[in-house]
């Protein structure tokens, strides 16, 4: 069977190593000095809420209208539509709390429950879409048809 979603597939791969950092900087929270942990917690907030929030909108834009109708069922992406949501407030959750470290003293047990949050959310999130999603579209898609899927989400993505 041909590997039409190749694509999808590389671009989680490229957000892996981010994802991961979400995790390593939560197990890490209190071994970090203020300095290291500012940066840390600015870059993983900027990956939330940058790349990985226009990666779920291209989803939400492209793929997921894709899914609903190769499964014949309108509601079929609804779940994973509620996890970007909740991938949303935890993004903006993070920043709030990423703010107020600059201003003083992190409020650690709260960024260790958005970090942990955040990570099994994204994690699931894409085993979800890699498990079930992308191997339904490598059976019924054409090579043209999963072309003009990735077309969009790249349109999609460079427009949020």
């Amino acid at each position: 069977m041909a590997v039409h979603t190749e694509p999808l597939r590389r671009e989680h791969r490229e957000l892996r190593p981010h994802v991961d950092e979400i995790l390593a900087v939560a197990d890490r929270l209190d071994d970090r000095d203020p300095a290291d942990l500012a940066g840390s917690l600015h870059a993983v907030s900027s990956f939330v809420n940058g790349h990985l929030l226009r990666h779920a909108g291209a989803e939400e834009v492209a793929l997921y209208p894709v899914v609903a109708g190769v499964m014949g069922a309108p509601e079929a992406t609804a779940t994973m539509s509620r996890d970007h949501r909740e991938i949303e407030l935890l993004g903006k959750r993070l920043a709030t709390l990423v703010a107020e470290a600059a201003q003083g003293t992190p409020n650690v047990p709260a960024l260790r429950r958005v970090l942990y949050g955040l990570y099994a959310i994204v994690a699931l999130h894409f085993a979800k879409e890699e498990e079930v999603y992308l191997p339904l579209l490598d059976e019924r898609l054409t090579a043209d048809e999963a072309e003009g899927l990735f077309a969009a989400m790249e349109e999609a993505a460079g427009e949020a």
